[in-house]
């Protein structure tokens, strides 16, 4: 079957071989000052003859017409330089062979730089036209844009979307002193990024993209301020993380996100520790459906487990995990298994089938309101009850290690989830043995979790608002749930049994904050958006704790953790006490929940309000109480 050309390929072959024609008569005319006489006349169209066939031959066998003129870069100009070489080469060969003296050595100098211009030059005309160079001073819809940095990501994004017509690049700005008046490009720096207000003004600045991928997130506040006071639109490059991680690139630009305001430096993990611990083992998480559970497992299947065993109650929470990993990950098999933790016998068939070494218990109910009234004692059955049978079906089984995900809701707790899970780490803690090591990780809220206060202020800017907010002095600790995740299974490796682990949240962030900043992503003010402030909910706390009043830390080797020096194991007495009133079948209604929860929590004070903030020197944010 003979394959019929491109028609661009052919238009691009005529054009080289013009190209080639003018070259070798214009050096002829060069050659003679433009006066062109006999005999040159007629060797001049009797030398094209055999000249521009054999020119032709060349182009197609180095392959001239596989590339598309729009992108035309160096390897294109290399190819056509060799092009051009070889077929200067071949034509003085034919002239000596031929003895075709009448040929002016000249010419055979000036033709393949005069071809080589004609065609270098009408490739990079013809990109340049296609990216909107040539056109783009007149063109009055490009928006003036300004980068923020000028560094490699900022040369990447020129490279990747300098074509763009939509935006006319203006220049760029940075703090380094030796960057300024240098380009990129061809682009000049113009000045630091303080001078953003003036010089988006100067030049009619809309758009500002910041290209700093390395930049601290107060660096990203910064710049994201700056562009508020220069009243233009902000786009950022990807994070450094996700740079490095090869799953995006530098021009795949994006909205500014909060996790770029709240979200902290990435964390250093052990990954060979990891692996050695988890390589080739079975892993069980539960809770496989929620925002964490289903992180860890994400974060799980990078160190290569031999079987990952998924355990949820919400069918459709599972079903989305299913859909989103598939049933195998590499050499790792999915396990995907509808359970609720509460039940003796379906935990008994999982862990008898799948024999898992460590165990990741991330399922419990957690919203603070939900859970106060006529849910009460739901709450404590699914988390301290359900860590209960979870934990007993791991000893049973010779699990290695259990890692409880707790919350710093278990802290002095007011409300019956805190005391819930504050419940859970003590069945943990006075579980723990040689055989099964029982370990508890407790942390703040997560950016953008399953019923956190972010998806629903997204949702009320949505519907034009109001953006409610309990009180306007509420705080809160946040961090990113890979982050979260990847701490717990930092923590998981490091700890030896007992322990529980206290994640650095870092500083805690005003609500109200949170959701002005949110407003303001937005691209909207709160003249757009109200925000009104509805009054604290049951159980609910002005700030939350990491530790109690009585509790200290002790460094560990992870500068993001830290070890609770928590009071004395629990005594077996406690613990068969509490099983059984955990165990009891029957309903109890929410005042004997609370009554009963007392009676095993002696910081548990159920209180609706809690008015003050902590004194400065219990206060447990970035700065951890020590030893």
């Amino acid at each position: 079957m003979i394959r019929v050309p491109n028609w661009r390929n052919v238009v691009a072959m005529v054009h080289d071989l013009a190209a080639a024609s003018v070259a070798w008569v214009l050096g002829y005319l060069i050659r003679l000052n433009f006066e062109l006489y006999s005999p040159y006349d007629e060797a001049i169209w009797r030398d094209l003859v055999w000249i521009v066939p054999l020119q032709g031959v060349i182009f197609w066998r180095l392959g001239m017409y596989r590339g598309l003129w729009r992108y035309a870069s160096l390897p294109d100009l290399r190819r056509i330089l060799i092009a051009v070489g070889l077929g200067a080469l071949s034509i003085t060969l034919v002239i000596a062979l031929f003895r075709l003296a009448y040929v002016p050595r000249s010419v055979i100098v000036l033709y393949p730089i005069l071809l080589a211009v004609f065609m270098g030059g009408t490739r990079v005309g013809y990109r340049a036209w296609k990216e909107g160079h040539l056109t783009r001073l007149s063109a009055a819809a490009a928006k003036p844009t300004i980068i923020l940095g000028a560094g490699t990501a900022a040369a990447g994004l020129l490279k990747g979307v300098g074509r763009n017509p939509d935006w006319h690049f203006v220049g760029l700005l940075d703090d380094d002193p030796a960057k300024l008046r240098r380009e990129i490009q061809g682009l000049p720096v113009l000045g630091p990024l303080d001078a953003l207000p003036a010089i988006a003004a100067e030049h009619g600045v809309e758009l500002a993209i910041i290209a700093m991928p390395g930049a601290t997130h107060g660096g990203r506040r910064r710049a994201l301020e700056l562009c508020r006071q220069a009243g233009v639109a902000a786009l950022t490059v990807p994070s450094y993380a996700d740079l490095v991680s090869g799953k995006v690139t530098v021009s795949q630009l994006r909205p500014i996100e909060l996790d770029d305001l709240l979200g902290r430096d990435p964390v250093a993990l052990d990954a060979g520790g990891l692996a050695d611990w988890l390589r080739g083992r079975t892993v069980l998480v539960t809770g496989a459906g929620g925002s964490i559970g289903a992180e860890l497992t994400r974060q799980i299947l990078r160190f290569e487990p031999g079987c990952l065993v998924a355990m949820e109650a919400s069918e459709l929470a599972l079903y989305t995990l299913e859909q989103e990993l598939g049933g195998r990950y590499g050499a790792t098999r999915i396990a995907y298994v509808i359970g609720d933790v509460k039940s003796r016998r379906r935990l008994e068939d999982v862990f008898g089938t799948f024999r898992p070494t460590a165990v990741f218990h991330a399922a419990a109910y957690k919203h603070v309101p939900l859970m106060e009234e006529a849910n009460a004692w739901e709450a404590v059955q699914n988390n301290a009850l359900g860590t209960w049978r979870v934990a007993q079906a791991a000893l049973a089984h010779g699990v290695e290690k259990f890692v409880l995900i707790s919350t710093d809701k278990a802290v002095n707790p007011t409300n019956v989830m805190g005391a819930s899970k504050r419940l859970a780490e003590m069945i943990c803690r006075g579980l723990s043995n040689g055989t099964t090591r029982f370990v508890a990780v407790r942390f703040g809220n997560v950016l953008g979790s399953t019923g956190s206060v972010i998806p629903k202020f997204h949702k009320q800017i949505a519907q034009g608002g109001p953006v409610t907010v309990t009180h306007p002095e509420i705080r809160r600790y946040f961090m990113s749930i890979p982050e979260a995740a990847q701490l717990v299974l930092q923590a998981g490796l490091m700890g030896h049994g007992g322990e529980i682990f206290v994640l650095d949240m870092g500083e805690p962030v005003k609500i109200v904050d949170l959701a002005r900043d949110l407003i303001r992503l937005s691209g909207l003010t709160e003249d757009d958006i109200k925000i009104e402030f509805t009054g604290l909910r049951s159980g609910e706390k002005l700030y939350e704790e990491l530790l109690a009043n009585d509790e200290t830390t002790a460094p560990t080797p992870h500068p993001k953790l830290r070890i609770l020096k928590a009071d004395a194991k629990p005594a077996r007495a406690f613990l068969d006490n509490a099983v059984a009133w955990l165990e009891q079948d029957a309903a109890v209604p929410d005042a004997e929940v609370r009554a009963g929860l007392a009676t095993k929590i002696p910081e548990y004070r159920p209180s609706n309000i809690v008015r003050s903030a902590p004194h400065a020197s219990d206060s447990v944010s970035g700065h951890v109480k020590g030893s």
